[in-house]
């Protein structure tokens, strides 16, 4: 069909419609400007330190304005200017660093293949822990949810419908879609059924003592090739694996609230986590849609590391007595809120 519409054009039987000049999408002058007038005024909302989304409207604009000749022109030398800006390099860094994190020294040059993970629990039903059930049920992965009793359990299944209504009603999620998410989930209050689950990830306070508790009635409860996970923020996971003797399979899975939106999973490993527990979770963070990091076991692991100085700078200003809201609107002005 191609080779005969060309064959068309060249012999004159069909016209030669050369898209750079077509017009026919396009609104009048004065509707154009005021669409992109609306435009300019959304790309300053999202991205108020940002220049190439307004300098992208003002090249559309010189094309409407001027023709398509004079917009491939400013296109031209816009985008030349701005390739040699601070924010293009860093753009570029992001880019490639996302990329990085999925080549890790010690786990994933060693040839290892990541496990099927065909069943997950998750202990407490907080607002992390049904963040992340939600997460794994939008993945499909079917998902154990257990709380201490019925009262909290039946507050964790309402908080993982309340993630999904919310996405229905933004229009991301079909009801059939909705039903089908929801059907993943059962409720347990006791370890019964964690003899068929391949990863745990427990969300529960942060308490020393309860948290070693619980891993060793996982170790009892979990079958031997089962990665006993943990969404601690802050507490040394050699501690929190100190009364079991699995400590090769302990490793920490960091979601970020809320746990279902937000793109990053910080991968906690010790000097005693299996390489091939390491590859696994990497595996599990890409289907559930994250941005999955390798970190060590040190204090804040990454992200809570670097914001620790971020808070101790703004509380040091306020020692000094200055205006609490004035170092607020700094941060944020700084695109830090």
């Amino acid at each position: 069909t191609a080779r005969r519409w060309a064959l068309d054009i060249c012999e004159l039987r069909k016209p030669w419609i050369k898209s750079l000049y077509k017009t026919d999408k396009l609104e009048p002058l004065g509707e154009a400007r005021e669409i992109l007038k609306f435009a300019r005024a959304q790309a300053r909302k999202q991205a108020a330190n940002l220049e190439h989304p307004l300098v992208c409207i003002d090249v559309i604009e010189e094309g409407i304005v001027s023709g398509p000749r004079a917009g491939l022109w400013k296109e031209a030398n816009a985008f030349q200017s701005l390739l040699f800006s601070d924010t293009c390099k860093s753009l570029l860094h992001v880019f490639f660093s996302q990329r990085a994190t999925s080549k890790v020294p010690g786990a994933t040059d060693l040839g290892l293949m990541p496990r099927k993970i065909t069943k997950v629990a998750i202990l407490g039903g907080g607002l992390m822990g049904s963040g992340i059930a939600t997460a794994m049920i939008l993945s499909n992965y079917p998902v154990i949810l257990k709380e201490v009793n019925e009262k909290f359990l039946d507050a964790g299944i309402d908080r993982i419908k309340a993630n999904l209504q919310s996405r229905v009603r933004k229009g991301k999620m079909t009801e059939q879609r909705y039903e089908k998410a929801l059907s993943l989930v059962t409720g347990a209050l006791g370890y019964e059924k964690f003899k068929e689950v391949d990863l745990v990830i427990e969300a529960v306070i942060e308490n020393v003592k309860l948290k070693q508790q619980i891993f060793a009635d996982l170790e009892k409860y979990c079958p031997s090739h089962c990665i006993l996970a943990t969404n601690t923020s802050t507490i040394d996971l050699n501690l929190i694996g100190e009364k079991t003797k699995s400590q090769d399979r302990i490793v920490g899975a960091h979601f970020f609230s809320p746990a279902h939106v937000m793109p990053l999973l910080e991968i906690v490993r010790t000097q005693h986590t299996s390489a091939q527990v390491v590859v696994d979770l990497l595996d599990v963070g890409k289907r559930i849609k994250k941005t999955p990091i390798v970190v060590g076991n040190c204090t804040g692991f990454a992200v809570n590391r670097m914001f620790f100085p971020y808070t101790q700078s703004a509380l040091l200003f306020v020692d000094y007595g200055m205006d609490v809201y004035k170092i607020d609107r700094a941060c944020t002005k700084f695109g830090m809120p």
